[in-house]
């Protein structure tokens, strides 16, 4: 997908304020976490990475503190390929979540590495 000149700069802006995660450091992670798919419903419904919960980039801001209460949890963020996520990211430290994290490479990425994905 060829991205428009100012989403892309909206991402980078993201970037240089967020945390990213790549995929070997997530299967080291030892610690709790609660990973979130942050992409449309149409997405979810085609797989996802284990374990994950489904909060659409459309209504994370609106449900994340019913999800997760504890701003200081690890949250890690993931959409496609990691653009909708570091804007979710950004938007979650704005709302005091202080452990955030977004997916370098999303589900892209994972599925690119043969990793394993569940289905609803």
């Amino acid at each position: 997908m060829q991205h428009s000149p100012a989403f892309l700069a909206l991402v980078n802006a993201a970037k240089a304020v967020i945390k990213e995660m790549d995929i070997a450091s997530l299967q080291q992670r030892t610690t709790p976490y609660v990973l979130i798919d942050t992409r449309e419903d149409h997405e979810w419904q085609q797989g996802h990475l284990p374990g994950a919960m489904h909060l659409g980039k459309g209504i994370i801001e609106r449900d994340i503190e019913q999800t997760v209460q504890d701003k200081q949890q690890v949250i890690i963020l993931y959409c496609g390929g990691g653009y909708r996520s570091a804007l979710a990211a950004q938007a979650l430290q704005q709302m005091g979540y202080q452990q955030v994290f977004s997916l370098a490479g999303g589900y892209r990425a994972w599925k690119e590495q043969g990793l394993p994905v569940e289905l609803p």
